[in-house]
């Protein structure tokens, strides 16, 4: 899905949520008085409105258009502040010992914690530091979409904003370039020609195009001087970056004590990084035995490539955008008429081609914030890149059964349901913050789970597709692990996604590069084997598979903290990573 990236990077930190049913936990606090209450609570709400201010463009994607135009301090005082002022969080927030709050506040603490840790990692000079080596970091900062495709005020209104917006960009783009350090790694040059070059394309097409006729001719020709401006800004930015490109290295991974740092800090997994990788593996080889047997079947005396090709030769009608559209009627009605999980609400979610700057991934979706009202999501799709050989445009192209589970991961019941239960939070922090192996966890998870429910029809074809997608998940998960300790290059990362994980040449390149400048995108396969071992354990005293949706409701009610932090509330214990 896409999640913020400016301030907090690949990840959405995390959420907590008062007044979830969370009957299984623990109650040994007692209630803290009003005074002590409302201190608490005006703890959180001031870290709230913190993060807003330090990072406006969250802010917005939030629905807080009080801040709409604005971008986040990125000179190097302005990051330094940042840090401090999230140590100091962290510090405050701990100072808040176990006598001084009532169990669901004790919980609220550890999950704000653990957003401040999260947020703190990616932008601290001794984690991540991407604000310094990282282009992709800044996207946020260049991303309009929110103001032309989000329909939250009239449309007179929003381009007073989107030139405010354009008007930030020369200064950005300064700054960046001040502050990312050199040489770069090579597959930042490549993403980052793609990614700002899309801007240089999108500031004067479509965003020219989405205010035609739109307010008076003051503001169109301020809107004409701000995109130039902006324009400008852009081409020097994809040319200074790929200016760096003969001095480029290899140079991307975060080291195997940073990587375990990530994965404590943003997801409160403490699983040695050996362990983990051997937890992969074995979900690897259970998915390409599943896909054996299918293969058997379905392709009968063929290899898997053959077999894989003929899932993905049966193309959805009218392409991708149009199958997907397609889909998801059947998708809600599957979800309805099987009792999987509680559909909170009537908000439907709209399918559309990705904008040329967002084309990293082949699908996302878009969903308002907690603040705005009646506003649609939409599902985001990317065409192959044209310059890429015709066989290759074609291949990336996903087979129907495969496109299916994507509109499972991105719609029903995956990322939009968890974003229409996480809206309907009681507690405002719950709404806020959804952490990245919960979202993706929760999404992919999801495919397996519609799958053994018999969506699809429970055909060969159907598993395949299912299996397209899981093994991908894999590949990434090992990819990550790999790239970042040091043990794969991003070569070895591609043949892995081709040979192991079956993946057209287009996604296995797209892919491998992901993995270099997302070194978390291992959440999606993590996220989803730490939801299914909750799941069994949490179910096996409630009759098994007859109390999943119980299970799906309460689970989607904490909204999106850490895992370990939920499987805590609803199994008792410590908060652990468990597989």
């Amino acid at each position: 899905m896409k999640l913020p990236f400016l301030m907090t990077s690949v990840v959405a930190a995390a959420l907590a949520v008062a007044g979830c049913k969370v009957s299984e936990a623990p109650q040994n606090g007692t209630a803290q008085s009003g005074a002590q209450q409302g201190d608490w609570a005006a703890f959180v709400n001031n870290f709230i409105e913190a993060s807003f201010k330090a990072n406006p463009g969250f802010a917005v994607g939030q629905g807080r258009h009080e801040y709409d135009g604005q971008v986040g301090d990125l000179s190097e005082a302005g990051i330094s502040a940042e840090v401090a002022r999230l140590k100091k969080a962290i510090a405050d927030a701990q100072a808040y010992g176990d006598d001084k709050l009532d169990a669901q506040q004790r919980y609220q603490r550890d999950y704000l914690i653990a957003v401040a840790k999260g947020q703190l990692f990616w932008i601290d000079p001794e984690g991540a530091d991407q604000l310094h080596n990282n282009p992709a970091a800044y996207l946020g900062a260049f991303d309009p979409s929110v103001y032309v495709t989000v329909p939250y005020a009239p449309k007179e209104q929003r381009l007073k904003s989107y030139i405010k917006f354009l008007q930030t960009i020369p200064t950005t783009a300064e700054r960046m370039r001040a502050n990312i350090k050199t040489p770069m790694a090579t597959s930042f040059v490549d993403y980052g020609k793609s990614a700002f070059g899309g801007f240089v394309e999108y500031y004067p097409g479509d965003g020219m195009a989405a205010w035609k006729g739109i307010g008076s001719s003051e503001d169109q020709q301020a809107l004409k001087t701000a995109t130039d401006n902006a324009v400008k800004a852009m081409k020097g930015v994809a040319a200074w970056v790929e200016s760096q490109r003969g001095a480029s290295k290899p140079n991307f991974a975060l080291g195997k004590a940073k990587f375990q740092r990530m994965l404590a800090d943003t997801e409160m997994v403490t699983t040695p990084i050996d362990q983990l990788e051997q937890i992969g593996r074995a979900d690897l080889a259970a998915n390409q035995k599943l896909l054996t047997e299918a293969c058997s079947r379905y392709a009968a005396g063929q290899t898997i490539e053959a077999c894989m090709a003929k899932m993905s030769a049966n193309k959805p009608q009218g392409g991708a955008v149009a199958g997907a559209r397609a889909q998801l009627a059947g998708l809600k009605q599957f979800i309805i008429d099987h009792d999987i999980v509680t559909i909170p609400g009537p908000e439907e979610a709209k399918v559309e081609e990705a904008p040329p700057y967002n084309r990293q991934n082949f699908a996302y979706i878009n969903i308002p914030g907690p603040y705005e009202e009646g506003l649609p999501s939409v599902y985001y799709i990317a065409p192959a890149d044209p310059s890429w050989p015709k066989a290759e445009q074609d291949a990336f192209v996903p087979g129907q059964a495969d496109l299916l589970f994507t509109s499972v991961h991105e719609v029903w019941p995956g990322h939009f349901l968890n974003f229409l239960h996480a809206n309907r939070s009681k507690d405002i922090f719950g709404r806020i913050f959804v952490g990245y192996a919960f979202a993706e966890g929760w999404a992919h998870y999801t495919e397996e789970m519609m799958r053994l429910k018999g969506v699809g029809g429970g055909t060969d074809e159907t598993l395949i597709g299912q299996l397209s997608n899981a093994l991908l998940r894999d590949c990434r998960f090992l990819s990550a692990i790999g790239m970042h300790t040091g043990s794969m290059t991003q070569a070895q990362s591609y043949d892995l996604f081709q040979k192991q994980c079956y993946q057209d040449a287009g996604n296995a390149r797209q892919q491998a590069a992901r993995g270099t400048y997302d070194p978390a995108y291992l959440n999606y396969t993590m996220g989803k084997l730490m939801i299914r071992k909750l799941r069994d354990d949490w179910s096996a005293s409630r009759g098994g598979e007859k109390a999943w949706k119980e299970f799906h409701d309460q689970f989607l009610s904490f909204g999106g903290p850490p895992i370990p932090l939920v499987r805590q509330q609803m199994m008792g214990g410590k908060a652990e990573a468990v597989f």
